[in-house]
């Protein structure tokens, strides 16, 4: 395994993936962690096998190419043929158009792209996915984890001491209310960027609190898989999110503090019904995308992209903002 870049194809847009080893993570705090919440324990031990996990958090550079099928309008005016490869990625249902500048003047280039639902982040890693011919996807809360930590203990992965959060991290205390480009700080010690704040990160899983001691028990003693370890959703509210973010206090930031989605994200939504695609009100909400080091069976891959979502079936192109008629 070794770092590589992807290119987006019909854009310009690159990305860059990080190598992250196989082992083992102790998936929540401790009981005596400073600013311990009650759903991060009891801690699990579960095995990780190796993957590739994206060096920052998408940004608007890559997410518009799906989000206003930026790379459809390229080829048609590029008159370039649609490959196989794209045809697949041209059948993966897209968000529909947005209703409000979803930067809401935060700054676009090199910003992680932000306000999209746990679903529009699946059905981007879905589209990427067939785009590129690798598999990616969204991590499950066991994964984000382990790559935060990058094999720490502590409560942060440069340690326990909170007053070094500046090195590696944009907060409430010191984003000056808005989100920042990605890179802009240090990274953690296998070298991903923003793992602590700036924006939080969709996960896979459903948000249980209890989650932690129900695996435990049925675990009975051994260590879970990451399979296992999935809390796959089976309700809309609450998703998990980590990491923290540019609007959140310090120990909201600690590599296992968890936060839950909330309706009050589609708060200032003025659709009806309100839209799948977009969190009006997350601005500090977005995510980053991995890939197994061995590909799944096809099988396994649509569990991962489809876990807990719920949407129409198939959407038609003008549902999808891919109607340029």
């Amino acid at each position: 395994m070794k770092p590589y870049t992807d290119l987006i194809v019909n854009s310009t847009a690159k990305f860059e993936m990080v190598p992250i080893p196989a082992g083992t993570v102790l998936l929540g705090s401790p009981a005596d962690e400073a600013s311990r919440q009650d759903d991060e324990g009891p801690q699990i031990n579960v095995k990780i096998d190796p993957f590739w996990m994206g060096k920052h958090e998408v940004t608007w550079n890559e997410y518009e190419i799906f989000m206003l099928c930026l790379d459809i309008k390229w080829r048609q005016h590029k008159a370039v043929e649609q490959t196989p490869l794209e045809q697949r990625a041209d059948a993966v249902s897209r968000p529909t158009r947005p209703y409000t500048d979803m930067t809401f003047g935060m700054g676009k280039e090199k910003y992680p792209a932000i306000c999209m639902t746990q679903l529009s982040a699946r059905m981007y890693c879905k589209w990427l996915s067939q785009k590129t011919g690798r598999y990616y996807r969204l991590p499950t809360e066991a994964e984000w984890e382990y790559a935060c930590r990058a094999g720490t203990t502590t409560a942060y992965s440069f340690g326990d001491d909170p007053d070094q959060i500046d090195d590696y991290a944009w907060h409430l205390d010191n984003s000056d209310d808005a989100y920042h480009k990605i890179g802009q700080k240090k990274p953690n010690p296998w070298g991903l960027y923003d793992m602590h704040g700036n924006v939080a990160e969709w996960v896979l899983d459903q948000y249980d609190m209890q989650h932690y001691a129900s695996l435990q028990a049925s675990l009975k003693g051994r260590s879970s898989t990451v399979a296992e370890s999935l809390a796959v959703p089976t309700t809309l509210y609450p998703r998990i999110v980590r990491g923290g973010s540019w609007d959140d206090d310090i120990e909201a930031l600690r590599s296992a503090a968890r936060a839950g989605s909330s309706e009050e994200w589609k708060e200032q939504d003025p659709q009806f019904p309100q839209s799948i695609w977009y969190h009006t009100d997350a601005l500090h909400v977005g995510f980053r995308v991995v890939r197994p080091l061995v590909r799944p069976t096809p099988e396994e891959e649509q569990k991962y992209w489809d876990a807990g979502t719920i949407m129409p079936e198939k959407l038609s192109d003008e549902k999808r903002g891919c109607n340029f008629e």
